[in-house]
């Protein structure tokens, strides 16, 4: 049977750098992009469906009529604060929508198979041990993001032991051109291009600069989720992967590397309101499982990583 991989928003940040990734492949699959609303531009390389995934009736009928050999679920609430603003909502999304995305690959298209994208950030209270956490670290969320995803996550290997045919992604953080500017490095980003076209004072209000993360490059990531989705009848089912570098980096080392790029002098300043509760130090991965099983290493320098989200934000608003 032809490959048909269904993509829980695809038109998100990552999703639209997977349905990419997908296209150019030398086989590529067919591609559904599950989107939110009915307007998805820059998906010209995919069949667009609308997939809201906490419409439990929709999210079925849409499994149903595609009968998708591979879903790749990638919707959801990832930006920790607007979680933090509504945990109803999160977890509506979040956890409610991933078992209605399973129940429905399990009653609409029992030989398919499911990808989870779920987080690092499930660790949580695990990282404190300050060493690179496996798969097999006790998870402990820390924020009301994590808790669902934590949730989802668990609810997926229940269900795997159950049959549904499943395999749990856990990539630590990331970053490229596209992504939206509430977090870290793509708030950076566009204010140093906003005080380079002279419509910003020079002056960037941040939040905690001492905390370390990994700052892999989504393209990266969207490599392993491609590898998953190629290998996924070769691996164990109800198989774990840490999507990591191994490698964390200051927050405040990375804004200085995206100074180093402006010829703008531009001054830094705390805004508490920047400040989260509950931000976890360091958060650093063991990824080997991931390069035995998927043949998978990140292969992007940080600082070209960087650049390429300054320069997204640098011709976004011309």
């Amino acid at each position: 049977m032809p490959m048909r991989v269904l993509i829980t928003g695809a038109d998100g940040f990552v999703g639209r750098h997977l349905v990419a990734a997908l296209a150019a492949l030398p086989e590529a699959p067919e591609i559904v992009a599950g989107t939110y609303g009915e307007d998805a531009p820059g998906l010209l390389n995919a069949r667009v469906v609308s997939l809201d995934v906490t419409d439990a009736e929709r999210t079925l009928a849409v499994i149903q009529a595609e009968q998708p050999t591979h879903v790749m679920h990638l919707a959801g609430i990832s930006v920790i604060s607007q979680a933090n603003r509504d945990v109803r909502r999160t977890w509506d999304v979040n956890t409610q929508g991933t078992l209605n995305v399973a129940l429905a690959i399990k009653g609409g298209a029992p030989a398919c198979r499911l990808i989870f994208c779920s987080s690092a950030q499930v660790y949580g209270g695990s990282f404190r041990s300050g060493k690179p956490l496996a798969e097999d670290a006790s998870l402990d969320p820390e924020n009301f993001y994590a808790a669902s995803k934590a949730a989802a996550d668990i609810l997926i290997g229940q269900m795997a032991k159950a049959g549904l045919r499943a395999i749990r992604l856990r990539p630590f953080n990331h970053t490229g051109p596209g992504q939206p500017p509430q977090l870290a490095v793509a708030s950076f980003a566009l204010q140093i291009a906003a005080i380079e076209r002279g419509e910003q004072k020079p002056v960037m209000k941040v939040g905690n600069l001492s905390m370390r993360r990994e700052f892999l490059d989504v393209r990266d990531v969207v490599d392993a989720y491609v590898r998953t989705i190629q290998r996924f009848d070769s691996l164990p089912n109800a198989s774990v992967f840490n999507i990591a570098s191994g490698e964390a980096i200051a927050v405040d080392a990375i804004l200085k590397m995206l100074l180093a790029m402006s010829a703008k002098e531009i001054e830094v300043t705390p805004d508490p309101e920047l400040l989260r509760p509950n931000d976890t130090p360091v958060m650093v991965g063991n990824a080997e499982a991931a390069r035995r099983a998927l043949q998978w290493t990140p292969r992007h320098r940080v600082a070209d990583t960087l650049k390429s989200v300054l320069d997204y934000y640098r011709q976004l608003r011309r």
